[in-house]
């Protein structure tokens, strides 16, 4: 039967949306944190840790505990992992075991916060929000240089520069009083989003929606809103009025988007020399034989629209100009790039390319710059950025705190964002922080603060860490410092609690809302590999610099509209962390897509965590996977010569999961090693296959081969890609 929808409908829930409206200023998000007293406790002493106090109180009164810690082996494999993204080393393990000092927990909390690899793991994290990638994105999905933002968020971290001063550099560091290079890089976290290169576009169209890309992703990544629900009428149920989203908009509508070079003064006025050179030999070469322009028209027409795709944005706007209108300029650009493809012109490639060979390699990023001359703002009627709503001026949503300047700019909203007042930011960070730690919020839905979210399981402990963070209770400590943070979270029994399930808390809390014990957590898909690099023994451990190209299989790079090449890397840039592998957003790298690494086509505030077929698969057989499986079996023989099997499998175990296996997990491990190595006896040809070219001269092939099967299936584990 259809559903009738009478007037009187219609009018209840106009009515109940506005009276939803009028009230939500009293929505618990919006209202600033007080920082709460800590609850008695049963189980607890008067001076346990306060985050313990606040999770024992709900597991008292559902008759449940805390969980034991948990073993120590695997404690300091979780905090290497998790401060870090590294598993320690068998040495490290042991000297953790071998201290027994009260402090030494602590001592390694410490170390590990200082160590570079710090801002590796939790730069990570933050450029999920900020879309990171090394392309373009769309159908074109050109490579960008827009790295030096990443490792400007790496030093970030490692410096524990305090969030607000973090927050302020990304919204607007371009606009601080002198502001330093680095500063200027930060504001990369705008530029990350997408470039469309297709021919024929509407450049202003797409300038909006990377204006509302970036909109939407600081009000997700800073705020915990569903701002974007406001671009074409008022929030459906969060008091986030269409005007207030425009009056967001214009903050970010007085912006140029331009390159800002990495290199030197002087090593950037050389290579425009040299550019401008190119440039005057290209167009003597036009004035002494004309005919080069009907020749290059030839060029263009023959072109496929595949070929058209691969050339440059600036030649693919001009192919989309009827000939007869092009400037002089223009027909000159596209003569250049006719010499440069085609075969016949061999003589002027080689003369350009003397004439460039002592050109700089000038490195560039993407930044934001505040233009000389604002743009005009107004609403979008429905959205649509042809019809204009009337003029608007900069502003926040109303149900916040006020931004009390009368005429504020870019600086003043990153301000806003990180002030003391506003209710929200803290949280928010905090509460994603927790999310890294325990695989869930306090509140689950970390991107919807607004009153379609979950309520905070705790919202006592909610508070409490987010004005710890803002403002320390501990003498000395910094405000805005994720270092304390993370110090206060990991020195509580909450986190260090095991992961075992326990049966009563199961039945009880069957999701383990109550935090009755810690959450195993698959690792992300980029420590996935990094585990497996540091078992391996292969892993470069260098900071930083442009993206690399690990192996991928072969056709990857075909699937996307435009084939691009992937030139593997060589030396130790083939075994970088997985953060530094080169990502593009059309034809993502498949091992890191396959373990749930986010597409960068928007904010990323949680990762899913999927289980597949195809991740063992990979694990197996990728052609990376095999080349450290055959790294760590050379490893094992290397570091554990002339000793015995069950010592080499305990060494390589350990390597893989810091603790040591159980006699039931070593017989299952000798009985493959027996097996493959009787298998390998008989067929020398087949072991020297498995172990590659590079070792198909070595005697000890078919030793070796049964070593890199074990290998497989000690990286293949659950255990090593799983932080207990």
């Amino acid at each position: 039967m259809p559903k009738v929808v009478t007037w009187a409908c219609v009018m209840a829930t106009l009515l109940g949306a506005a009276v939803g409206r009028a009230g939500e200023a009293r929505h618990w998000a919006f209202v600033a944190p007080v920082r709460p007293g800590l609850p008695p406790s049963k189980s607890l002493t008067a001076s346990a840790h306060p985050i313990d106090r606040f999770i024992a109180r709900p597991l008292e009164e559902a008759g449940l505990s805390l969980s034991p810690r948990a073993d120590r082996a695997t404690l300091v494999r979780r905090i290497h992992l998790d401060l870090t993204g590294l598993p320690p080393s068998p040495a490290e393990v042991d000297a953790f075991l071998a201290d027994n000092s009260p402090d030494a927990y602590s001592r390694r909390v410490e170390r590990l916060l200082a160590s570079p690899h710090f801002g590796e793991r939790w730069g990570r994290w933050w450029l999920d929000a900020a879309r990171y990638a090394d392309s373009n994105g769309y159908s074109i999905d050109a490579p960008r240089q827009i790295w030096a933002y990443r490792d400007w968020v790496i030093q970030a971290f490692n410096s524990d520069l305090p969030f607000d001063q973090f927050s302020i550099e990304q919204i607007a560091g371009d606009l601080l009083p002198q502001a330093t290079m680095a500063q200027k890089i930060a504001t990369g976290f705008h530029r990350n989003t997408q470039i469309n290169q297709e021919g024929g576009i509407d450049p202003e169209q797409f300038r909006v929606e990377s204006i509302i890309d970036r909109i939407n992703t600081t009000a997700s990544a800073w705020l915990g809103l569903t701002l974007g629900c406001a671009q074409c009428h008022d929030h459906k149920f969060d008091p986030l009025t269409q005007r207030e989203y425009y009056q967001f908009f214009a903050f970010f509508n007085h912006c140029d988007e331009p390159s800002l070079p990495l290199n030197s003064a002087e090593d950037t006025r050389r290579a425009a020399e040299i550019d401008a050179a190119a440039a005057r030999y290209i167009r003597e070469l036009s004035e002494k034989t004309p005919a080069f322009f009907d020749k290059s028209m030839e060029w263009e027409r023959s072109l496929t629209p595949e070929a058209s795709q691969k050339q440059s944005q600036e030649v693919r706007t001009i192919f989309s100009l009827p000939p007869p209108t092009r400037t002089l300029e223009q027909r000159l650009v596209v003569l250049a790039a006719y010499i440069e493809t085609t075969p016949e012109n061999k003589a002027h490639q080689a003369a350009l390319k003397k004439l460039r060979a002592s050109r700089p390699d000038v490195q560039t990023t993407m930044v934001l710059r505040a233009r000389a001359t604002p743009r005009r703002n107004y609403l979008f009627v429905k959205g649509d950025f042809t019809r204009d709503g009337g003029e608007i001026a900069a502003g926040v949503p109303s149900v916040l705190h006020p931004l009390k300047k009368p005429a504020p700019d870019r600086l003043d909203l990153a301000r806003w964002l990180v002030a003391t007042e506003n209710p929200l930011t803290a949280r928010v960070i905090a509460n994603r922080v927790w999310q890294q730690l325990f695989g869930r919020g306090i509140v689950q839905t970390e991107n919807d603060f607004g009153t379609q979210g979950t309520k905070p399981t705790h919202p006592e402990l909610l508070d409490w860490l987010a004005l710890e963070f803002s403002q320390p209770s501990v003498p000395g400590a910094a405000p805005w410092s994720f270092k304390h943070l993370l110090r206060q979270i990991l020195s509580s029994q909450t986190y260090q609690q095991s992961s075992r399930v326990r049966a009563e808390p199961a039945s009880k809390d069957a999701n383990n809302d109550l935090l009755s014990r810690q959450n195993r957590l698959r690792l992300d898909a980029e420590l996935v590999r990094d585990v497996a690099l540091s078992a391996s023994g292969l892993l470069s451990t260098r900071i930083g610099g442009p993206g690399v190209h690990p192996p991928i299989p072969d056709g990857v790079m075909s699937l996307g509209q435009v084939r691009r090449p992937w030139n593997v890397s060589e030396g130790a840039d083939r075994y970088r962390r997985g953060m530094y592998t080169f990502y593009f957003r059309a034809t993502p790298h498949p091992m890191l897509n396959l373990f749930d690494a986010p597409d960068a086509y928007g904010v990323c505030t949680r990762r899913p965590r999927s289980n597949t077929p195809l991740q063992a698969l990979t694990l197996l057989n990728d052609a990376a996977f095999s080349e450290m499986a055959l790294g760590l079996a050379r490893r094992i023989l290397k570091e554990q010569p002339a000793t015995t099997d069950a010592l080499r499998l305990e060494h390589a175990f350990r390597l893989c999961v810091a603790r040591k296996p159980s006699a039931g997990e070593t017989d299952v491990l000798a009985n493959l090693l027996d097996r493959q190595r009787a298998a390998y006896r008989t067929d020398a040809p087949r072991a020297e296959k498995l172990v590659g070219s590079r070792a198909s001269s070595d005697p000890a092939a078919v030793e070796l081969a049964p070593w890199v099967i074990v290998s497989r299936v000690l990286l293949n584990l659950d255990e090593t890609i799983t932080r207990e």
